[in-house]
């Protein structure tokens, strides 16, 4: 096939994160198949050739030319031109069945120990946070404030009708770009890093209901706007507070970023009302949680993957009173903090500084006394660390386990270890090298923390088989190189 040839077929499966294989027509005369995104099982489609890679063809969708037999309509007006979810169009039990066949691929390996997709207890208005972006929808149109369009580095889509989210989000959303497109204030754009207005990011606790809304500027307010920083932001400030919520606001914020990257952080944060933080209640625990707090999304599917660590390391412990736990890439101690009352000590290791201290401020929020939570990267950390671990606890980044990192936890030599991943092929390329020195996974989870979405997590029970290497992988093998070949697909 030619770079550029316009082809039909059938999607036969949908790997994860949704990359569609598209069997082509016969009478294309070829058995290699079609790679390509936004599509589902048992669709018709028509796809443009980009090129050929490792056997598959890489292509661009061009048109679905029949719906899949399963296919329903989207709950969401914006589904299809907002670039936040991908599976709305098939029934959420669908959705479960769909992201379970994927981990079955993934984990063809260890199916005797996979336990299945675990569904979250609610599969609309489920995200405690939302970071929604201020700009146009198209070049020199009015403003805008929402999410990022499908496929779009630039345009936004105002979501007023979003269903990841409850009806105090899309009050708080639409309030604030109705008062904004009244007052002549502009965006900030990405390429003249000139603009004032930035992001919206807003926080609601599932339990508590406590809300914190806050509005992210630059510094820069241009000078023919209509008011003048001080009265545009109070005003803002009323709006907000006027709003009938369901939720009780917290605290109203606004952040000053004047950072040239698109990103949500704070050079200045001025507290309008209330405080710059929020409770929220998980398991029985409680949890401070400011503007920037890492917190799992979805609270209620938190529960479960934070259950499912309790199961998985309850019965592997014994006397608690003398076992140390390592929760290595801790964020805000959330799991520390789960497993704490499970074992003699916790020790947390998170590069980011802000969340280790509202770690150790949940931890005596919360009156344990046997968490110790450390600043720092988890490769360097561990050398400093004279503890040594009875049980390892990860939940990397999505990318996974920095492969020197990995050594050091497998040099460890603990009989259990719990592997939390985010991203699913992750955990599979870091099982390899775990299998090769050792280590059997015995149990394995997947839970869906985001409905509508590609996204899901695993939670997997690693335990030491022997102390015997084999012959898969030697000593002196560098493993940087084995994950890069891996994560390469060769």
């Amino acid at each position: 096939m030619k770079k550029g040839s316009i082809c039909k077929g059938s999607v036969e499966y949908v790997d994860f994160p949704g990359k569609g294989m598209v069997k082509l027509d016969e009478e294309y005369g070829t058995d290699i198949p079609a790679l390509v995104k936004d599509v589902l099982p048992g669709q018709r489609v028509t796809v443009r050739i980009k090129k050929k890679k490792h056997d598959i063809y890489e292509s661009m969708l061009i048109s679905v030319d029949e719906k899949a037999p399963n296919e329903i309509e989207a709950p969401c007006p914006h589904f299809g031109t907002c670039g936040g979810c991908t599976y709305q169009n098939l029934s959420y039990p669908d959705q479960i069945k769909l992201k379970d066949s994927q981990m079955r691929r993934i984990f063809k390996d260890y199916l005797y120990c996979y336990e299945g997709t675990y569904e979250s207890p609610v599969n609309e208005a489920y995200r405690n946070k939302m970071e929604f972006s201020f700009g146009d929808g198209c070049k020199g149109g009015e403003l805008e404030l929402g999410l990022h369009k499908k496929g779009s580095f630039y345009d936004i889509l105002s979501v007023k009708e979003c269903r990841i989210v409850d009806e105090d989000y899309r009050k708080i959303l639409s309030e604030t770009l109705g008062y904004f497109r009244g007052k002549e204030c502009t965006y900030f754009h990405k390429i003249t890093h000139e603009g004032f207005l930035r992001h919206l990011l807003v926080r609601k606790a599932v339990r508590t209901g406590e809300i914190l809304i806050c509005l992210v500027t630059s510094s820069d307010i241009p000078a023919d706007t209509m008011c003048t920083e001080v009265s545009i932001i109070d005003d803002w400030k009323e709006a907000m507070m006027a709003l009938d919520l369901k939720g009780r606001i917290a605290g109203v914020l606004h952040i000053i970023n004047d950072s040239l990257s698109d990103v949500v952080k704070s050079d200045e944060t001025r507290v309008l009302y209330g405080q710059d933080y929020f409770y929220e209640e998980l398991m029985g625990l409680k949890f401070k949680i400011s503007p920037f707090s890492f917190f799992q999304t979805n609270s209620l599917s938190a529960e479960i993957i934070y259950g499912t660590v309790r199961e998985y390391i309850g019965d592997n412990l014994g006397d608690k009173a003398d076992k140390t736990v390592f929760d290595l890439y801790s964020g805000t101690g959330t799991i520390a903090q789960m497993i704490a009352p499970v074992a003699g000590k916790v020790i947390g290791i998170e590069i980011v500084e802000e969340a280790v201290e509202a770690a150790k401020e949940n931890a005596k929020l919360n009156g344990l006394d046997n968490c110790e939570f450390i600043a720092g990267d988890v490769l360097k950390k561990l050398d400093e660390i004279t503890d040594r671990p009875d049980y390892i606890i990860l939940d990397p980044p999505r990318d996974g386990v920095n492969p020197k990192t990995l050594r050091k936890i497998i040099d460890y030599g603990v009989d259990n270890i719990i592997y939390i991943a985010c991203k699913p092929t992750s955990l599979a390329r870091d099982l390899e090298i775990f299998t090769a020195y050792g280590y059997k996974p015995v149990r394995m989870r997947a839970v869906d923390q985001f409905p509508g979405t590609v996204h899901v997590e695993v939670v997997s029970l690693l335990q030491r088989m022997s102390n015997t290497l084999k012959k898969t992988i030697t000593l002196d093998v560098d493993m940087e190189d084995y994950h890069r070949i891996k994560s390469e697909g060769r």
